[in-house]
C-alpha cells in the first residue's frame, strides 16, 4: 500500500499533475465513508446523501 502512494506522488510529481491529488482524497473518503457505514445505524441517512 506504502509502494502505490509513493507510485501515485511520483507519478504527480513528475507530470506535475498536482490537481489529481484532491480527486484521489474525496474518492478515498466516500470510499471509505460507504464501507463502514454498510453495516450499521448511519446507512439509511449516508444514502439520501446520494
Amino acid at each position: 500500500m506504502l509502494e502505490l502512494i509513493r507510485d501515485l506522488w511520483g507519478f504527480m510529481r513528475a507530470r506535475k499533475k498536482f490537481w489529481l491529488a484532491p480527486i484521489i482524497i474525496i474518492l478515498l473518503l466516500l470510499g471509505s465513508l460507504i464501507v463502514f457505514t454498510q453495516g450499521s445505524a448511519i446507512a439509511p441517512f449516508i444514502y439520501t446523501l446520494f
